[in-house]
């Protein structure tokens, strides 16, 4: 070992130097001794190992204690945070789906801090039923006999499916074995529900007749599944819930209805595609349908099944029902969120996916051409930045291949082909280095920041300042 080498060893200083030091305190007092004391000896040993490889370290005190801020800092905000989404997506299911309203999250939040009465009755001073408010208030707003609720779509169809077929056959159209994000395959979710699937015509076309043919004895009941994140053309047929509801009535089986997202809202009225309701379900002779509380209905996490009141009972009465129920939280705001349904008309301003989903293109623009002038100026050396027309997308399988026209920011690394790729990663990470991370996207070798779903300007424009590319 060499001198200088020694040197910087014997100048290490020790953890309880380091604790006892008055940089130390501020981190002592901001994040614990545990958790300083264990980055500091993580720091320590790293820079043994920089010394011995003969790279030179600073021993410095303060510059240890700021690195060890670095670390703690970094570790506390390792967790869930809150991000700015210009991903052009507004539902996004890596982002966490729909915004709450207010009302939403203020009976969240009273659940939360409060006893509630989640299971209790009032009126008689006994133990109620949780989904009993829920219930009330879907079987109003849709017409249905009777509903419940479970903590995600593919919940909902798992219970379903495991509470009316299990150990039987469960036909469905090849056109409709859909696999959904994060590997989420229906046939999957048969296979794991007890069920046989029995797949039904070919991928482009289906007729009643193919559904006839596969029906015996052990067919528990026909399944549809709403093609929610993709879209076949062509040559094509499908079997819509009234033809499929008469194959399924003539021999004795429940039709259930698989829609993934669900409005209950007639989206065409705002000048929207249109989204599959469960009440057009229900109405072409549906027995049971499915649906997610995230997306399209703009609510909390929560799997709806809506449907026959025999067939609702025996899904409650499944032991699996309690695995998935939902907890204190989520009934609170879905029955907040339900509560103001029974307003349609004062939706539009209220429920923040459909305000998100209903803003112009020039309203848009206009909020995003300042935003593009302070990056224009912030990038001059590494980029040009263009205010530009974009399409935002619904996300999460709604409205397949639909999308909605928006404006936003493009940016684009000045630089060769070959380092393009390279430069609009270091752009989307320091976008998501900021205090705030900014998510965007990279699209036909430029970033583009959608800015459909901005709600904050100032926020966005006052930590641009702190962007740092190629950190």
């Amino acid at each position: 070992m060499t001198g200088p080498e020694t040197a910087q060893y014997s100048e290490l200083p020790s953890i309880d130097r380091l604790l006892n030091s008055a940089p130390a305190q501020i981190l002592l007092a901001e994040h614990g001794r545990a958790e300083v004391k264990r980055a500091a000896r993580e720091l320590l040993a790293s820079m043994r190992a920089a010394i011995a490889a003969g790279q030179g370290v600073d021993t410095g005190i303060e510059a240890i204690c700021g690195e060890i801020g670095r670390i703690v800092g970094a570790d506390s905000r390792a967790g869930m945070r809150r991000v700015i989404n210009l991903s052009g997506t507004i539902l996004h299911t890596n982002l966490g789906r729909a915004l709450l309203p207010r009302e939403a999250v203020d009976a969240a939040a009273e659940a939360m801090r409060a006893n509630c009465t989640l299971e209790y009755d009032l009126e008689s001073g006994r133990r109620g039923e949780r989904d009993a408010r829920i219930e009330q208030l879907l079987c109003r707003l849709t017409g249905a006999e009777a509903a419940t609720v479970v903590n995600n779509n593919a919940a909902a169809l798992m219970l379903t499916l495991n509470t009316l077929a299990l150990g039987r056959a469960v036909p469905v159209s090849r056109g409709e074995l859909v696999e959904i994000g994060g590997s989420f395959r229906i046939p999957d979710i048969i296979e794991r529900s007890g069920c046989r699937l029995v797949e039904v015509g070919t991928t482009n076309r289906t007729h009643p007749r193919d559904f006839r043919a596969a029906l015996g004895p052990q067919t528990a009941i026909i399944l549809k599944v709403h093609q929610s994140n993709y879209v076949i053309e062509g040559f094509t047929a499908a079997v819509d819930e009234r033809e499929l509801a008469l194959v399924c009535h003539e021999a004795g089986i429940p039709l259930v209805v698989d829609l993934g997202s669900g409005a209950l809202l007639d989206m065409e009225q705002f000048g929207l595609p249109h989204e599959p309701t469960p009440m057009e379900a229900l109405g072409k002779g549906a027995d049971l349908v499915t649906f997610s509380g995230d997306k399209m209905l703009g609510g909390p996490q929560a799997g709806i099944i809506l449907g026959r009141r025999d067939l609702i009972d025996l899904i409650n009465a499944n032991p699996m029902k309690r695995a998935l129920r939902c907890d204190k939280v989520t009934i609170a705001a879905l029955a907040a969120l339900l509560e103001m349904y029974r307003h349609p008309e004062r939706l539009r301003d209220r429920l923040p996916l459909l305000k998100t989903m209903l803003r112009g293109r020039a309203e848009i623009r206009a909020q995003a051409a300042p935003l593009a002038e302070l990056l224009r100026r912030r990038l001059a050396q590494v980029a040009s930045v263009e205010l530009v027309d974009c399409d935002s997308e619904i996300g999460s399988g709604a409205l397949p291949g639909r999308s909605i026209a928006s404006a936003g920011i493009a940016i684009r690394p000045q630089a060769s082909t070959r380092r393009q790729s390279r430069l609009l990663d270091d752009l989307a990470a320091a976008f998501r280095r900021l205090p705030v991370p900014v998510i965007g996207r990279i699209r036909n070798n430029e970033f583009v920041l959608d800015c459909r779903c901005l709600e904050d300007a100032g926020e966005f424009a006052a930590q641009l300042a702190e962007l740092e590319i190629g950190r």
